[in-house]
Order: structure tokens, then sequence, then C-alpha cells
């Protein structure tokens, strides 16, 4: 039977394995009702991986992708075939590689023996094949890379980090390759990442998040170059006697003299009940790139910003608790209790400069008209019903007790529960993934010129022939949330992001020159953390359906439907016509007999035209038009004439 490898079986500088006893203790006595966890600056990933076991929902992120891989490895929730794993893992170990290639080339001699570096390049390359061809999935992929550096590592030529190598003559054969150990296939509680710590932390929430930063000024991207080559496999060009390749874009604040403005900026962001961060008091040192880059009082001064703090200290042999003292040798635990403050605002429209976008850049959404609509609507709202909510842009900034989001499109609805029921990292992860299966651009990680595109001219030439796969593939899918999310995809590579379908019931936007970009993603981390804290449904039904006597006076209703004026997608083939604007006009009316203050979103005049029914109904019902300033241009993109005016009212019975 296959020996099987441990995820604290590698060789890592600063790794807690020693110290899970006293973090976990410390938590234990200190902290109440923790369910979920952030390990920020993952590592090798111990740390998570204790609270992973005690059934703890882990978030699990480091910058390095060769920690990443490891974290998919050990933790992703998807089925690994560990027979085929075995195998494969077999049949590297039974083979004999002759040929050169790329890590030989640069490598024989130097960390490991040239037969090992033939050997490793080989498997390393075979690995990347298997899964484009599609015979192993990301996973198995992250098992095999994984694997391989851990076994690269028990018998590296070097003394724990890849700084430098021993120089020896005659460097003996002693690669083998050994499986890691997957303890549970599959079922795991754990989100993963590969990002920088200060961003990551503002797009996730738990009630605790464990910390622990570079200490000096050491990079960590120095010291496992090598693992870190293997794991992206680009195969650059390395430099020097270490055959360092370049790091630039892997180099850490916290190791620089930026590390205390770094880590105010993380701890800021944390949005948590806990902070626990780990920072070894190492003292004044004779090399001074050993000096810790941060000071312990710095670190209780930044963390007393957010809560009551305490310290706790470990020496080799000793568990004591109380305030932490200066002498060498100590890992300190700094465990801040914050000052959770939530305080409900006046129920009205937030302030502009808070108004959040949602992700789905919706035909006709009112983002642009908030900071109008907040001099409109009224002050105080109990429930608030957005018919025909499309992006839910009112909806979200709209902060009343009880908001109700209404649209008769049944894939839209299910897009925004999407963002109700899952967290940012999550949907980001499913998208990714999607992208990354259908060869879809991602110029948030890749930017323009690894598609050979740019912003000008966009991305739509790279991206259709995947983009139209894709689309083949939802269109003869059943419903499902792997659906919903496939569905959200194309809705963001889409032409103007529109939602359309034929009378089949089949998507057929044609791809746009856009993709998961920086801003959406910021978007939609906005439009998640806004969710979390708002009372809002969002209900798929048309809105005659809608019971008007389970309002009140005290209540609002907001109405943005299709215009009659309008050319969006969704007025084509005549989807609004004059008899469904008269029973929307005949509808608002029931609404005001009821008692219950409306507002209406439409137009009085398009392209040269006027809409005399809506004039004349508001006019005779005496009936409050507001004039609004604000083009659609989203919806307007084939509008030859730009000097034709287009009247955006808000018709309100108030």
């Amino acid at each position: 039977m296959m020996k099987k490898l441990e995820i604290n079986n590698r060789r890592f500088l600063g790794s807690k394995y020693k110290l899970l006893n006293f973090i976990e203790n410390t938590v234990n006595e200190n902290c109440k009702e923790i369910k979920t966890v952030i390990d920020v600056f993952a590592g090798t990933g111990v740390v998570g991986d204790l609270f992973l076991k005690k059934g703890k929902e882990v978030y699990f992120n480091d910058y390095l992708k060769s920690n990443y891989y490891s974290y998919k490895a050990f933790y992703e929730p998807v089925k690994v075939d560990i027979e085929k794993i075995e195998n494969i893992i077999n049949k590297y170990n039974d083979m004999e590689v002759h040929e050169e290639n790329y890590f030989s080339q640069n490598f024989s001699d130097t960390y490991f023996s040239s037969n090992d570096c033939r050997k490793i390049g080989f498997i390393r390359e075979d690995i990347e094949k298997k899964y484009k061809a599609g015979k192993i999935n990301e996973r198995e992929k992250s098992v095999l890379i994984t694997s391989l550096i851990y076994s690269m590592d028990r018998v590296a030529n070097t003394v724990g980090h890849y700084d430098a190598y021993r120089k020896i003559e005659n460097i003996k054969d002693k690669f083998f390759m050994y499986m890691i150990n997957i303890s549970k296939n599959g079922e795991t509680k754990s989100h993963i990442s590969n990002e920088d710590a200060n961003e990551f932390i503002k797009k996730v929430k738990a009630d605790l998040v464990y910390i622990d930063p570079p200490y000096n000024s050491r990079q960590y991207c120095d010291a496992y170059h090598l693992l870190e080559n293997v794991a992206i496999w680009n195969k650059p060009q390395v430099y020097g006697v270490a055959k360092k390749m370049d790091r630039t874009n892997l180099k850490s604040r916290y190791c620089t003299n930026k590390a205390v403005e770094a880590f105010d900026d993380l701890i800021k962001h944390c949005n948590c009940r806990y902070i626990l961060v780990s920072y070894n008091n190492t003292g004044d040192k004779s090399n001074s790139r050993s000096n810790a880059k941060i000071s312990d009082l710095q670190i209780k001064e930044i963390l007393e910003k957010k809560g009551k703090v305490k310290v706790f200290e470990q020496s080799y042999n000793n568990f004591t608790t109380g305030k932490s003292t200066s002498i060498d040798h100590k890992e300190r635990l700094f465990l801040c209790e914050t000052a959770e403050v939530c305080e409900k605002s006046q129920i009205q429209l937030e302030d502009s400069n808070n108004f959040v976008k949602s992700p789905l850049n919706y035909t006709g959404g009112k983002y642009k008209l908030l900071p109008q609509f907040k001099n409109i609507f009224p002050q105080k709202i109990d429930t608030f019903v957005d018919f025909f909510c499309g992006g839910a842009n009112v909806a979200i900034n709209s902060n009343a007790n009880k908001i109700i989001a209404i649209d008769k499109e049944t894939n839209l609805i299910r897009i925004l529960n999407l963002f109700k029921n899952y967290d940012y990292m999550e949907i980001v992860n499913k998208l990714d993934s999607i992208i990354e299966k259908y060869n879809l651009s991602n110029t948030y990680k890749n930017g323009y010129k690894f598609y050979g595109e740019n912003s000008s001219s966009g991305l739509g030439r790279y991206n259709k022939p995947y983009y139209l796969k894709l689309r083949d593939v939802y269109n003869h899918m059943k419903d499902s949330n792997e659906r919903d999310f496939m569905f959200l995809t194309l809705v963001i590579y889409a032409f103007n992001h529109q939602i359309r379908f034929n009378s089949n019931g089949e998507y057929n936007m044609p791809v746009g020159k856009r993709d998961f970009n920086s801003s959406i993603r910021k978007n939609l981390l906005k439009f998640c953390k806004k969710l979390v804290v708002k009372n809002i449904s969002f209900v798929n039904t048309d809105y005659k359906k809608f019971k008007l006597d389970l309002l009140t006076g005290n209540d609002f209703c907001y109405f943005d439907p299709p215009y009659y004026l309008g050319d969006a997608s969704y007025n084509e083939n005549d989807g609004w016509n004059e008899k469904k604007e008269k029973e929307l006009l005949e509808y608002l009316n029931e609404v005001d007999k009821h008692g219950i203050r409306f507002a209406l979103s439409n137009v009085t005049e398009h392209k040269g035209q006027k809409n005399e029914m809506l004039i004349n109904w508001a006019i005779e019902n005496q009936y409050n038009i507001h004039n609004l300033n604000y083009n659609y241009s989203n919806s307007n993109y084939h509008l030859k004439d730009k000097n034709q005016v287009t009247k955006e009212v808000l018709i309100t019975n108030y």
C-alpha cells in the first residue's frame, strides 16, 4: 500500500504545527461560538486544518500558488478518484526518463540529481497534459502537483528552503513520488483563495480571523521559488546561483518597511468577532534580515483600534497567559475581541456616497438616478416593494424594515437569490471555475495582452467560440445551481450584459466585449455585503399577482416597467405593448386607492414620440410628474441621432 504524506510533512519557515495545541487552547478558552475561521496567511495550511478537523467552516488563503494547490488538494469539496491518482503516481515511479526538459536543463545537479530533475520535469509536464486533455479534474491536478512538491521537498539538497543548495559532487538519485493523504474526499467545509491578504480580507466574514504574516525581511517567494516555479509551470528564465525566477509580483509588503502600514490596513478590514495574530518575538538579531518588521507595541496599538486585546505567549517548553514581556524565543498570540457595532440607520435611501451598484448591468438600471430618487422617495418606509426589480439597484439601496424585490423573469430572480444564498468567495470561485473550464478570458487575473486583445477592441473575438459553447451547454441543461452559475457567467460575458430568450426558451444573446473584470467583481462584493444586512427577499412572480392587501400606508411601492417607448432587448417582439401599459396604469390606480404610496419610473418622450397615454393618466389622476436628468446609453446603443430627446420622469401619488 502506498505511503501517504500528511499536510504537515513539508519543511516550511514559521510553520505552526508544533504550536497547534497552544493556538487551540487559546481559542477554546477565550472565544465563544466559533463556527467560521479565516486563515489569511495560511502557509502550509496546518492551522486551518486544525479548525477544519474540529468541524469549523474554514477559509484558506495564500498568495503562493504552491500553497494554493495544496489547499485545493487536501480540502476542496470535489471528489477525487484516488485509485486513478495512485495508479498515475505508481507509473511515474516505475518509469525512467532520458529526455531533457525545462526542469533538467535548469536545475540538474543543484537541488536534485540530473536523473531526478528529468523525472520531476516530465511528471510536472505530464500532469498539465492530463488536465488539459480532461483526464483529471482540477482537484486531481492539485493532488498530483501537491504530491510532487511534497515529495521533492523530502529529498531536496537544501537546509529546508531554496535560497541556496548544498555544494555536493555526484548528487545521488533520491526522488520518489508519494501521494498526499486525503482524509475527507470532497466533504469538507472549506473555501480556497489565492490572493493578496489585504484584498482577500475585504471580501469575507467569519467568527475568527487567524493572521500569521511574515515576520521579517525574508521573502517566502525567495525561500520557495523553486516549488512555486513547479506549481505555476510557466517555465520562466532563471537567474543566479540559486536559479531563481522573477518574483517581483510575489513580494510581500510584510517583509518591507511597509509592514506596519499593511498590517493596519488588514486589521481595519477584518469583518469578524475575534482576531488572533501569531507574531514571533525574534528580538534584535545580529542579522538585521531576521528582525521583526512590526513591534509588539505596534501590533497592540493597531488591534486596540478594533477592540479589547489580550496577549498570550509560549516558550519552547512552557505555556503562560497574561501580558507579554520581551523574552527571546517566545511565540506570541495577540487576541482581539472586536467591538461589533451594527447601528441601523433611519428608514430611508442611503447617502449617495454609499450607494451600491448591482453586479448585473441590467438594461435600464436606475443606479445613476438614485441620488435624484433620494430627494423624492419617502423618508420613512416600513415595507418597500420593488416591482420589475431588474438588477435590484433600487431595492438594495432602500433601507426599509423589509424589502421585497419582484420580477417575472425567472432566471433573473434565480441569479439574485444566488447572490443572497452564497457568499462572495463562493460565487467568485464558482464563476472562475466555469471561466477556466470553458477557456473564457479572465482579464482580472491575466490582463488583455494575454489574450492578444486590448480594452478598446474588447474580448468578443477571443471569447466568441468559448461563449457559444457555454451557451449551448446551458440551453440543454436542466435547472440546477450549477446551471444558474453558468447563466450568470453568460450574462457577464454577453453583449451589454443583457438577458433575452428566444421563442424556444433558449438564451440567445451574442457575446460581448467584456468579461468578469475588476469592476464587476467590485460591484459583486459590495452587493453581497449589503445583502447580509438587508431583510430582503427576491420573488419570481407577475406584478398583478401581488396582494396589495398585505400593505399599509406606511409602505412604499416602486415600479420600473419596460418602457412603452423603449427599445431595449426585453421590449422586442412586442414585449411591452399598449395593452400592458394600460393594465399597469390601472393597477397603479388600485395601489393609490389602497392608500399606498407609489413611484413610477418611465419616459414621457423618446425618439420624437410622446407617451400620451401616460401623460394623460398622470394629469387626470393629479399625480406628480418629476423630471429627471438621465439618458440610458445602454438602452440606446443603436440610436443614430443623439440629439433626439428622451424625457425620463418619476411619477408619484404623494
